[in-house]
């Protein structure tokens, strides 16, 4: 996936209206956005559709997936039917409910980025023990895509170990403590919310994190 200035929006927000302002604001400076539960379950899976015709973005759904298999290829099979270019799956639950998600996004021509790791510190105490198993699953199931903590730049480290020359994505850049330049040394982009849509001047915020990746 080519990431305009190796920025991803994430989208937290609850109203589609402010969501598509500050896309609006940005969008010479970006072409993917994230979209999470906030938005859609406030404004319903259209919100997805809504966006991509609206710029042209692409949209990662961050959904998060984690069920049995069944349930996840439902999940996964709607999502994909909304317009997201790709979705975002939990490694713990397994091989079978992961491949389920696999399957359904390549019958749909999508793609699946597997979270291995999150950014906050509470996943330190059950994630971080599983994560490198997590990435290595993924490895061996052929994906290409992952989700990896910038806020933990040692635990970013060891990911990109083992996943090679895949696409990380890394949460947590501003607000929870990520550094934009660090982070892409082991990233290849960056999923930043809160710096971005929390600013008084989203274009300038969003700005400036590019100018800090380029000196």
């Amino acid at each position: 996936m080519e990431v305009q200035n190796n920025i991803i929006l994430a989208m937290d927000v609850r109203k589609l209206s402010k969501g598509l302002q500050i896309a609006e604001s940005i969008s010479d400076y970006i072409n993917t956005v994230k979209v999470g539960y906030p938005l859609v379950l406030s404004e319903g899976l259209e919100s997805i559709s809504i966006i991509k015709d609206s710029f042209d973005f692409k949209v990662i759904a961050d959904f998060k997936v984690a069920d049995i298999p069944e349930t996840n290829s439902k999940i996964c099979d709607l999502t994909f039917e909304s317009g997201a270019d790709a979705v975002i799956v939990q490694g713990f639950v397994g091989e079978d409910s992961v491949k389920a998600c696999l399957d359904r996004a390549v019958e749909h021509s999508k793609e699946v980025f597997l979270l291995t790791e999150m950014s906050h510190p509470g996943a330190s105490r059950f994630l971080q023990k599983v994560s490198e198993d997590i990435a290595q699953m993924g490895v061996e199931m052929g994906i290409t895509n992952y989700v990896a903590p910038s806020t933990k730049l040692h635990r970013l480290k060891e990911i990109r170990k083992i996943v090679g020359d895949s696409f990380i994505i890394s949460p947590g850049v501003g607000v929870q403590g990520g550094t934009p330049k660090e982070t892409l040394h082991y990233a290849d982009a960056l999923i930043i919310g809160r710096s971005i849509y929390e600013s008084q001047n989203p274009r300038e915020s969003t700005k400036s994190i590019i100018d800090s990746i380029k000196l």
